[in-house]
């Protein structure tokens, strides 16, 4: 049964018991990300998240890891366009533990000048891997592409001169906007005691104060459509068509997931079976969905040889358009509708994967959504709804991203 309730300084917490099990997943999801920052901000988010794991005002750098390799568990962090999410899993004897150290991290990082000055060093390289890797250059030209100046068309780890350039006070000023108890919500997966759970998270986060909700501004997917390439001295070339899809909660989300998966999202998808196993033209072909407040898009992603960009283009365009012409088959949509909801349940064999999911849902939906009515979603979409948004979105224009050598040329 699900347990939801609110501390007295406004965090929100969610919470299942999994009595079955021997361990316990609990996350904090901050609403703080690429999508809430200004340009001269862009990559604050990220850096933010670096800096939690530096140390604390009880514990050093070192101390934050060894406590919890100790016990064999697992710490970690992420950001994304929406938000910055710190996580841990234990056996649920140290649960105790995973709760001290994450309200220790979230609402007490020291962001000592010396620790500071040694991640930024660690962020760069980290931008720098990313300009190394063309699949993700590609990507972030597609976002570009496809959102303009919007924040949604920024990076996630923000361009250099701003890591660069920023200060300790940057980065408090920002933390005391978003790290709030209000801004935020925690989730919890498990083996635990609900009373203990409680005295635990009133214990470690009920002195957390300040601040408000921060809202999500309202983006729009393609306004201006775009083709944008970057010219890198790679062997491929790496390709990214977007386009506009439907917003997070929207009612289409399922039959966007089901269109997609026929797409290019499984390796018996249309794209994966005419590009790589017919015509063994690219190792790497897909297609993915995102979901934004307000917007989302849809993405198709390979990775060629200069050679066969022009053909692997083509049939892209080929299967796009067999798709709306022919629609889909009945085989196509039982056994995609099947994959979907095999997936999501054996998803929730996890308690990171249950954990995960109540915290995004309330972060980003401020609701809980059952298993049982997910499953139900999927089962509900139809032969008209998943051709509805299959030809709303790609009979639409498209933006275009391409990265590889002498690549302007090569595009023209």
């Amino acid at each position: 049964m699900i347990e939801r309730f609110t501390l007295p300084n406004g965090l929100r917490v969610i919470a299942e018991p999994l009595p079955h099990l021997r361990s316990v997943s609990i996350g904090v999801w901050v609403r703080a990300g690429s999508i809430l920052e200004s340009p001269d901000q862009n990559g604050w988010s990220h850096f933010i998240e670096h800096m939690a794991f530096k140390g604390t005002e009880r514990r050093t750098a070192k101390q934050i890891s060894q406590e919890i390799d100790a016990v064999g568990g697992y710490l970690n962090a992420a950001t994304s366009k929406l938000c910055t999410t710190y996580y841990a899993k234990v056996i649920d004897e140290d649960l105790p533990l995973a709760v001290d150290m994450l309200a220790d991290i979230v609402i007490h990082p020291v962001l000592a000048e010396k620790e500071l000055d040694k991640e930024r060093s660690v962020v760069l390289e980290e931008i720098g891997m990313t300009d190394d890797s063309p699949e993700d250059v590609a990507y972030d030209l597609i976002s570009s592409a496809l959102f303009g100046t919007q924040p949604l068309g920024q990076t996630i780890l923000g361009p250099r001169e701003n890591i660069e350039r920023c200060t300790r006070a940057d980065l408090s000023a920002f933390r005391s906007r978003y790290y709030t108890p209000q801004n935020a919500c925690v989730a919890v997966a498990g083996n635990y005691d609900s009373k203990h759970l409680h005295e635990l998270l009133l214990q470690h986060f009920g002195s957390w104060e300040g601040g408000s909700y921060a809202e999500y501004p309202v983006e729009k997917t393609n306004a201006s459509p775009a083709t944008l390439t970057k010219d890198k001295d790679v062997e491929q070339v790496h390709l990214c068509l977007g386009w506009s899809s439907c917003p997070l909660g929207d009612n289409d989300v399922y039959a966007v997931a089901t269109f997609n998966s026929i797409l290019g999202g499984s390796s018996s998808s249309r794209l994966f079976q005419r590009i790589r196993e017919e015509s063994g033209m690219a190792y790497t072909v897909y297609s993915a969905p995102a979901f934004y407040p307000y917007c989302g898009d849809l993405t198709v992603y390979a990775a060629v040889s200069p050679k066969n960009v022009k053909t692997v283009l083509e049939q892209i365009d080929d299967e796009i358009g067999r798709l709306l012409h022919d629609g889909i088959s009945e085989e196509e949509y039982r056994m995609t509708k099947a994959q979907l909801k095999g997936g999501f349940i054996l998803g929730q064999e996890s308690a990171y994967h249950r954990m995960n999911g109540l915290g995004s849902n309330l972060a980003l939906l401020d609701r809980f959504i059952p298993a049982e009515e997910t499953i139900r979603s999927i089962e509900a979409v139809t032969y008209e709804d998943v051709m509805h948004v299959a030809k709303r979105i790609l009979s639409a224009e498209r933006s275009q991203a391409f990265v590889g050598k002498k690549i302007e040329k090569l595009i023209k």
